[in-house]
């Protein structure tokens, strides 16, 4: 499965590996990004078998679906 991220979502994710670096969740930079890689990898290894829950009435016209 192909999964494409939103450009904001990179620029977040990128800017989430130095928030928490500087907020001292990591020690080291590189354990930072491994950490965001990892949650990426697992995003895109792991979306078509989440568990898909109907979205709330407001959210609809966007997706009829979303995934916790």
């Amino acid at each position: 499965m192909n999964v494409q991220f939103n450009p904001e979502v990179e620029d977040y994710l990128f800017d989430l590996i130095e928030i928490l670096y500087q907020k001292e969740y990591f020690s080291f930079y590189d354990n930072a990004e491994k950490y965001v890689m990892s949650l990426v990898m697992d995003i895109e290894l792991n979306i078509n078998i989440k568990q898909k829950k109907k979205s709330p009435p407001r959210f609809r016209k966007f997706e009829p679906f979303y995934i916790k």
